[in-house]
């Protein structure tokens, strides 16, 4: 019998080593069943059962990647190049690099058409699955899901949207929102706003125009603190979902005459603001979109007129970095690509593919910290926050100049908090980098998150951790 168990522990390790059943297998296996007599057989298949579901040995398995997508609805034209872009970058490491260490990556994605009840539906039915990370890209969906996926031992990541206070690692341990918040990205328009304006903005007007909706009422907190820090008067103008109807808010616009027009806008409603904006001969240069109101769809349908808007910027756009060859040669030429190939490059396509290569890194890290190449949930969670990748790095994984140094720790789950400036060029179809770098104001930033994490412990029965 002995030699039966040795026999086939031998087999099924052979199995699970190749990630896949030899040939002849079960064929041995029936040899051996046969050999061991009928009344040997629950013993021997048990020994099996053993060999193959013990956690003490290595298993071949997929790395399950969640993909939250909405391509369907209002918000389509921006959540298809983002789910694009996100799918194309996983499908070159498969296909390139043979996966992640050896472990190749699987997408599961599930349509939420941007809708807050449904992206929790999809995360309920798809927690199951193993899947390591969830990005949702709505910050409705996000503020619901994270309860759910701290007691769930489930990292998620929401890159540049979200709860501004998750920055604090302290408090929530499972959130990330690396690179920047927005409010990050209301003090770094802040600080473009005074450059343009020689240093100050003192007796200035700035207006707010945003979707009304969590995710657009998120900067306004941070702007009423700036504006008694500089001096300026803070005016803010709500569009309702979709944002198809803005007239009356682009004549009070008109109206306020402000010195800058910011905007939080999404979907159509960055291209309907933008052209409104041009219809009233607002100054392009003084109006400034968050880096989620900045893609070639939303400039596009104003023509000329669109010529000179700015945005804030997380990343780089364009195909001139050496990791489109690669994309060319082992996803597009095949016809591998998630969709017609007419986005790539674009601002919402490479924000997918950055979201996707940060995620992909953060599993490295992963695999390095624990010493397995199949992590789980609760190990990436251990891979984004130790992670680190700078200039080098990024060059690395043919992304040069893409992107800022990013640093994640246990109390900063936020990075770096910097960005640029971009400016729309219609006669080129370029978004052109006009600033250097910009940090966010700390001094304004952190004791916001402070206090707005630190009512969240409280509320939550919450201890930091981080000691």
């Amino acid at each position: 019998m002995e030699n039966f168990k040795r026999e086939i522990k031998a087999l099924a390790i052979s199995l699970l080593e190749m990630g896949k059943k030899p040939k002849n297998f079960w064929e041995n296996i029936e040899d051996l069943l046969i050999e061991g007599r009928t009344k040997m057989r629950k013993t021997i298949l048990a020994a099996l059962s053993a060999v193959l579901f013990s956690s003490a040995l290595p298993v071949a398995a997929e790395l399950v990647f969640p993909l939250l997508s909405y391509r369907t609805g209002a918000y389509a034209p921006n959540g298809i190049p983002i789910a694009d872009g996100f799918t194309d970058y996983l499908t070159l490491i498969n296909e390139r690099d043979g996966g992640i260490s050896g472990e190749k990556i699987k997408i599961l994605e599930c349509e939420t058409a941007y809708n807050t009840e449904k992206g929790v539906e999809c995360y309920e039915s798809m927690k199951g699955s193993g899947g390591l990370v969830y990005w949702p890209l709505s910050t409705g969906i996000t503020y619901q899901l994270i309860p759910k996926v701290t007691a769930d031992n489930v990292p998620l990541h929401t890159m540049g949207y979200g709860r501004t206070s998750a920055a604090n690692g302290k408090i929530f341990s499972h959130v990330f929102n690396f690179p920047g918040t927005y409010w990050d990205a209301a003090s770094i328009i802040t600080k473009h706003m005074m450059e343009v304006e020689g240093g100050s903005l003192k007796g200035k007007k700035i207006a707010l125009v945003h979707h009304n909706s969590a995710y657009g009422k998120e900067p306004i907190r941070t702007f009423e603190v700036l504006s008694k820090k500089h001096g300026f008067e803070f005016i803010t103008l709500p569009v309702d979902h979709p944002g198809q109807e803005q007239k009356a808010t682009w004549l009070q616009v008109r109206k306020e005459k402000p010195d800058f027009v910011t905007m939080w806008g999404w979907g159509v409603m960055n291209q309907v603001a933008i052209k409104e904006a041009a219809s009233i001969r607002y100054p392009m240069d003084r109006f400034i979109g968050v880096w989620w109101s900045s893609n070639e769809g939303d400039v596009l349908p104003a023509g000329e007129k669109a010529t000179g808007y700015k945005a804030i910027a997380l990343h780089n756009t364009g195909t001139d970095f050496e990791i489109y060859k690669d994309l060319k040669k082992y996803v597009t030429s095949k016809g591998l690509s998630a969709g017609a190939g007419d986005h790539i490059g674009e601002v919402l396509y490479n924000r997918g593919f950055m979201q996707a290569a940060l995620l992909v890194e953060a599993a490295r890290t992963a695999q390095k910290i624990h010493g397995v190449s199949n992590i789980t949930p609760a190990m990436m969670r251990d891979g984004l926050e130790n992670l680190k990748i700078d200039q080098a790095r990024w060059a690395e994984m043919g992304l040069a100049n893409y992107a800022p140094d990013i640093a994640v720790s246990c109390e900063n789950h936020g990075g770096p908090g910097i960005g640029f400036i971009q400016q729309w060029d219609y006669a080129t179809k370029k978004w052109n980098i006009v600033s250097d770098f910009i940090a966010a104001d700390r001094a304004v930033v952190d004791p916001l998150i402070a206090e707005d994490s630190a009512a969240y412990a409280a509320e939550n029965n919450i201890k930091e951790r981080c000691s």
